[in-house]
């Protein structure tokens, strides 16, 4: 069974750091491309970054930029979002995403392409 799932979420003071996990378990982790979202209350789902299944691209939205960075540990099945200089607008819940497009034409991948999603993990950054 193909399954996500997130940890290292929390409360953080604003300039604070946080480190979240997404355990994929159920198929190769280097068979697809991995991407991260959050989403606040009464808010649209946004993207966050994505790192790709073939070449280890990686892409950030403009709002984390230089703040956050993604890895992908393969022989554990892990991609991590290490985020750095948090903000209070950063509070959502982060939820991470498989896709097994190619991303030889388009990257990242389109938000439908992900078909597998994980329950999510809550990031508070509060004083």
């Amino acid at each position: 069974q193909v399954q996500l799932v997130e940890s290292g979420g929390g409360l953080v003071q604003p300039g604070g750091s946080l480190r979240l996990s997404c355990a994929v378990s159920g198929f190769p982790l280097d068979l697809y491309n991995i991407g991260w979202f959050r989403q606040a209350p009464g808010k649209e789902r946004e993207g966050v970054s994505c790192i790709s299944r073939s070449d280890g691209r990686t892409y950030y939205a403009e709002s984390v930029k230089g703040r956050f960075s993604i890895s992908r540990d393969n022989a554990e099945n892990t991609v991590y979002l290490q985020m750095n200089t948090l903000k209070p607008e950063d509070t959502a819940t982060y939820y991470c995403a498989a896709s097994s497009v190619s991303t030889r034409y388009r990257f990242p991948p389109a938000v439908f392409d992900y078909k597998t999603w994980g329950q999510g993990t809550q990031v508070t950054v509060s004083s």
